[in-house]
Formats: C-alpha cells, sequence, structure tokens
C-alpha cells in the first residue's frame, strides 16, 4: 500500500496516471463504515482510487472541536487495506497543505453558504472549499466522492467546482447509519453508549417529519421536531430547516414542482451531530 505525506511526491507518483479514470475519496479520518462505502464505490467506478487523510484546520470555527477531533491513523490504515492495498493514501501535514499560511480562500457560493451550517460556523464553507480546490488540484481526479450526510457541503463542492472550471464529476453516495438508525460520523467515537442510544432518537424523529411534512406547512413541522428533540434532557437542537434540495433556501410555502430535505443539527452534550432527510 503506498501512502504519501508530501503533495510533490504524490503528485510525481499520480502523474503516469494522468490518462485512466482517477477516483479520490477526501476524508478528515476516524473513517467508518460509511467512508468505506465510498471507497468502494470509487473503486467500481475507476482504474485508480485515492483517500486523503487530513484534518483540515480552516473549517473548524470551534477550535475545541478541532483539537478533540479524532485522528486514528493508523486504525484508517487498516481499514482501507480492509477494501483494498492498491488504494493510495495521501496523509499530508498542515505545512505541506498550506506552506505557512493557513488561511482560506474566500468563495462566493451563490448563496449555498449562508444556510443552515453557514449560519452557525463562520468561515466554515471557505475553509471546505479551500481544502477541497487544492486537493483537486494535487490529486487531478476524474471522479470524486462525498456522503449526502453532509448535503450542504456536497452542493456547495459541486458549486465550487463549476464556478472553478475543475474537471471533476462530483458525486454524492447514500448516508450510512448505525443499526439504531444514527447516521455515521467520525464524532460519533466520541459519544458514550448511552449518547448513542439517546441520539437515535434524531433519525427517528426525521423519519416522521417526513410523514408530517406531507399534510403539514414546513412551519408546524419544524416547531414539531425542535419540541419533541429538545424534550430529551441529554439532547439540544441547534437548527431545523426544511429547504429547497437545490438552492438550499428555506421553505415557506410547498411548491409540488420543488424538492425539499430536512435539515438538523444537534448537540449530544457537547457533541455537535448533523443529519438529513429527503422529504419527496
Amino acid at each position: 500500500m503506498l501512502i504519501f505525506n508530501k503533495k510533490a511526491d504524490l503528485a510525481r507518483h499520480l502523474s503516469s496516471f494522468s490518462k485512466i479514470p482517477i477516483g479520490f475519496v477526501p476524508t478528515m479520518g476516524a473513517l467508518h463504515d460509511g467512508h468505506l462505502s465510498l471507497l468502494t464505490a470509487s473503486m467500481a467506478d475507476n482504474d485508480l482510487t485515492v483517500i486523503s487523510i487530513f484534518v483540515n484546520p480552516t473549517q473548524f470555527n470551534n477550535q475545541e472541536d478541532l483539537i478533540k477531533y479524532p485522528r486514528t491513523l493508523d486504525s484508517d490504515i487498516e481499514k482501507i487495506k480492509s477494501i483494498s492495498e492498491q488504494i493510495i493514501i495521501y496523509a499530508p501535514a498542515v505545512e505541506d497543505i498550506y506552506e505557512g499560511k493557513t488561511v482560506s480562500t474566500h468563495f462566493n457560493f451563490d448563496g449555498l453558504e449562508n444556510q443552515m451550517e453557514g449560519r452557525f460556523r463562520q468561515g466554515h464553507f471557505d475553509g471546505v472549499g479551500t481544502i477541497v480546490k487544492r486537493l483537486f488540484e494535487i490529486i487531478k481526479p476524474t471522479n470524486a466522492y462525498f456522503g449526502e450526510k453532509d448535503f450542504q457541503q456536497l452542493q456547495i463542492v459541486k458549486k465550487m467546482t463549476e464556478k472553478e472550471k475543475l474537471p471533476v464529476n462530483i458525486i454524492g453516495c447514500p448516508i450510512f447509519r448505525e443499526p439504531n438508525g444514527l447516521a455515521m460520523s467520525s464524532r460519533n467515537e466520541r459519544l458514550s453508549s448511552n449518547e448513542k442510544r439517546v441520539a437515535a432518537v434524531i433519525y427517528k424523529t426525521l423519519r416522521t417529519s417526513k410523514i408530517k411534512f406531507k399534510t403539514q406547512s414546513a412551519q408546524w413541522v419544524t416547531a414539531w421536531v425542535v419540541k419533541n428533540i429538545n424534550a430529551h434532557p441529554e439532547l439540544v437542537v441547534e437548527y431545523f430547516q426544511i429547504a429547497d434540495e437545490a438552492t438550499l433556501s428555506p421553505c415557506i410555502r410547498k411548491n409540488i414542482g420543488k424538492k425539499y430535505r430536512a435539515f438538523i443539527a444537534v448537540f449530544v452534550n457537547k457533541i455537535r451531530l448533523i443529519d438529513t432527510i429527503s422529504l419527496n
């Protein structure tokens, strides 16, 4: 298995594969089955697959969250090996990516960045756009794979790729869930067994909100979801929003011709989890 820590070495190696389809899975490590499903999808579509493992500092608006983010490189490598030893790993240091200037570039995502996560995590999507663009420039993938749990991020990466005219196909993949329905996330590593049990309420509530949205307004469903989840002492809703899938703008009045999606962020004690579900 090839593991690169320097972008120059990786780029040099990949230059000999310029005529074959390359798949790319960007991650921040602490890999779970959801990440592994992205690797499996990439291997099915491409002749070569690259995965990055890099905890990107510019997308964290909360420094405590950055410090506590799980870093499990040795375990991650073993999980990747279980899929294939032919997958190439890029695990750089911050210096290799940012070259002494750990700041993000400002992007215009046509307003996609101002909803949900963008309202509560100042500068987050500039950090996401910066690291994804740099990784695309280093790896030059044909296809890049992102999980739909971070649906807003998926839409923003598509927008950034379009506006920057980057020759990469962005492919969204289904959410992987724990047996109790909790969306798989690297942050789940920080949850106790009891917190995981309680957090199952999030997806259960989302599924019920989908049913209720058929007959109730977005405003009614929003109030019901917040009340239902906040009824659990360990849980606090940061936001719940029903939005147009394409523009991410809030649903004020339902339009039969539009696709809607529910987005939620919940604190389980001090651990922040997000989830989403299609309402159509």
